[in-house]
């Protein structure tokens, strides 16, 4: 796999100055958790599921969410079971080139009846999405996931534990919610691939819904637990865990209709502006905007419940050559006593201690995601991404 691997060769080398470099599911956590990207969410009810994840996996989605969860009614779990394995077992059988899929269940003891009854397309299985995550939970679901693993021979199956408990957004129980999580989640370290947010059950607590010229951060009660989970679960030490952003909850039924704007005059500034206009349009203007913010508040990755959303979140999160040599100058081996120096861009000053953390994380999303050419902006990214 690699990010923008769904275009050709010789796109991609107009569009970048160092290209996404490819991964498996064998390649080390931190780089699986930096390139999760836009992890899209589909409920594992839908008929047509294997050929809906190899649309995607051809679209350029490289992680999924397989929902046993919320997404589906209580009825329907058995049934979606069963869809799944059935699926599963096709996948395996055809041999393609998938993404990093993940099952999100409803309890732990889903977990090694579902391994036992995929069988050998297990293998095809990158691990498990645990909803509701606290301590009590946490644990016994952390190990159901190492017991299920071992019980299957593999290697390594991740789990993707979602904050979303009442007791981690209210006030009075929130710091002892968050110390539990994090006493749970640094015990099973190396099980942990990252931690996602659950902000659709935090609005629901309270009884809000962001509109769609809103972000996350804009529900100052979201915006305070997100800061302070990463306060807590995201330092830079050595001691954090990748987090992702939030669910982006609209869409239009039509996207493609905004694709005629992006072939007129994609590189041109003219072009810019009518992308804008389309995005306002198609309600993603607001999802560009928390996009950003997310990344500006540690978080990197997404979830995401429409296709749409995927190639906005990867064009966006591909580095821009100044940010590249930003990094590149603060961490050269030269440097390593500290010190200041203007950037190479001469806008601005790079101090070497102080941004070092960022220009380590900027370096290792530029491994996952790419380096752009000096010259090309997200409006070529997303053309790029589209045209498929």
């Amino acid at each position: 796999m690699r990010h923008f691997g769904h275009i050709t060769p010789t796109v991609r080398q107009d569009l970048f100055h160092q290209e996404p470099a490819e991964f498996t599911g064998a390649s080390p956590s931190r780089v699986l958790a930096a390139a999760l990207g836009a992890t899209l969410y589909s409920p594992a009810t839908r008929p047509t599921l294997a050929a809906d994840i190899r649309k995607q996996a051809g679209r350029g989605v490289v992680s999924m969410v397989l929902c046993l969860e919320d997404s589906i009614s209580d009825g329907d779990v058995a049934g979606a079971e069963e869809n799944l394995v059935r699926h599963f077992t096709e996948l395996d059988a055809d041999g393609a080139e998938l993404p990093l899929l993940f099952i999100r269940v409803r309890t732990a003891e889903q977990i090694p009846d579902l391994v036992r009854r995929l069988g050998g397309s297990v293998r095809r299985l990158a691990g498990f999405v645990l909803p509701k995550f606290d301590e009590n939970r946490g644990v016994a679901f952390l190990e159901a996931v190492a017991e299920a693993e071992a019980a299957a021979g593999l290697s390594r199956l991740y789990a993707m534990p979602v904050l979303e408990t009442p007791e981690l957004l209210h006030l009075e129980t929130r710091a002892q919610a968050l110390a539990g999580i994090s006493r749970t989640v640094n015990s099973h370290r190396d099980r942990v691939l990252a931690l996602r947010l659950g902000v659709t059950d935090f609005c629901s607590a309270y009884g809000l819904r962001r509109t769609p010229d809103m972000t996350a951060y804009d529900v100052q009660i979201v915006a305070g637990v997100i800061a302070d989970v990463v306060n807590v679960l995201s330092r830079a030490d050595g001691t954090g865990f990748t987090v992702t952003g939030p669910v982006w909850e609209y869409f239009r039924s039509q996207q493609r209709l905004f694709k005629p704007q992006l072939r007129r005059s994609p590189f041109l500034e003219e072009g810019v502006e009518e992308l804008r206009t389309a995005l306002i349009e198609h309600d993603l203007d607001g999802l560009l905007r928390e996009i950003e913010l997310d990344r500006a508040n540690g978080l990197l990755g997404k979830t995401c419940i429409h296709p749409a959303h995927v190639t906005p979140v990867h064009a966006l999160s591909v580095v821009s050559h100044e940010e590249f040599c930003d990094a590149q100058d603060i961490l050269r081996p030269e440097r390593g006593g500290g010190g200041v120096m203007r950037s190479a861009y001469t806008n601005k000053m790079n101090e070497v201690k102080p941004h070092r953390a960022w220009a380590e994380r900027t370096m290792l999303r530029a491994e996952v995601f790419g380096v752009a050419k000096e010259e090309v902006g997200f409006v070529d990214l997303l053309t790029a991404g589209l045209q498929v």
